[in-house]
């Protein structure tokens, strides 16, 4: 995964369709959806490293055009 796009078609694969209209929301959403993932043994760890820092670095240009 590179991209919150990839990280997107990730969970797709597995039937989940997140978008709730406020990107912010939609980026926690995916974070606790990798986690679950991760907890079922899906996901390994290394690619749940990965996709926890780009959703962050996502989350973080967010918060600072807010500001």
């Amino acid at each position: 995964m590179k991209s919150v796009y990839d990280i997107q078609q990730f969970l797709k694969s597995y039937g989940t369709f997140i978008y709730t209209g406020d990107r912010l929301a939609d980026l926690m959403l995916m974070q606790d959806e990798l986690k679950e993932l991760f907890l079922a043994n899906i996901l390994e760890s290394k690619d749940l490293q990965i996709a926890t820092m780009i959703l962050k670095k996502e989350m973080d240009e967010i918060k600072n055009k807010t500001v």
